[in-house]
């Protein structure tokens, strides 16, 4: 260990600005919800997921599926769109709102992050920014999306891939940090190719 000086001063940490959006025993009662309920319902019960989810304020569309082991840090800053999948191990840290679109994947161990903290800032303050991912977007395994990102309609996010920029549409992109690749090509179902 080194005797160098810290640059942050914990103790002056404040947060006391921040809106979760509804008070302290709500976020408490979600939270024993989601720890109880949503590992104990089984994959078929994916409409109980649902409805839970709804009950306490997010904006979910028909035909979602939501893995049993997603988290949703507070729901009510949540909206995803019809058909859209939740998988496993997936966590929306949804200090501010993360919009998914319609028919979008968001796969395992993937982690949509709203909040940080300023750097520079010797009380380490908490900054936040909502996520928007558009429609048709597939988010591969084990990607981190960062606050304030757009991701633009049917772009592909690789797998482990950190995406701290906003993302075009209609692109295939990977890496860390994430960057466009390729155009992602529309197949046309008819020519079975």
């Amino acid at each position: 260990m080194t005797n160098d000086q810290p640059f942050v001063d914990l103790r002056k940490y404040d947060q006391s600005w921040f809106d979760r959006g509804r008070p302290g025993w709500y976020v408490l009662l979600w939270w024993f919800v989601q720890a109880i309920a949503f590992p104990l319902t089984p994959q078929p019960l994916n409409i109980l997921r649902c409805a839970l989810l709804r009950l306490f304020g997010a904006r979910i569309g028909k035909g979602v599926l939501i893995r049993p082991t997603a988290r949703f840090t507070y729901p009510w800053k949540v909206t995803i769109g019809d058909y859209s999948w939740i998988g496993d191990n997936v966590v929306l840290y949804s200090l501010e709102q993360i919009h998914i679109g319609e028919h979008c994947v968001i796969s395992q161990k993937s982690y949509l992050c709203t909040g940080s903290h300023d750097l520079r800032d010797p009380a380490f303050g908490l900054k936040t920014a909502s996520i928007t991912i558009n429609n048709g977007v597939w988010v591969a395994a084990d990607c981190f999306v960062g606050p304030g990102v757009q991701i633009g309609a049917n772009a592909v996010i690789g797998a482990r891939s950190s995406v701290f920029t906003n993302m075009p549409s209609g692109q295939v992109c990977w890496g860390s940090p994430c960057r466009p690749k390729t155009v992602r090509i529309k197949l046309d179902p008819s020519t079975n190719s």
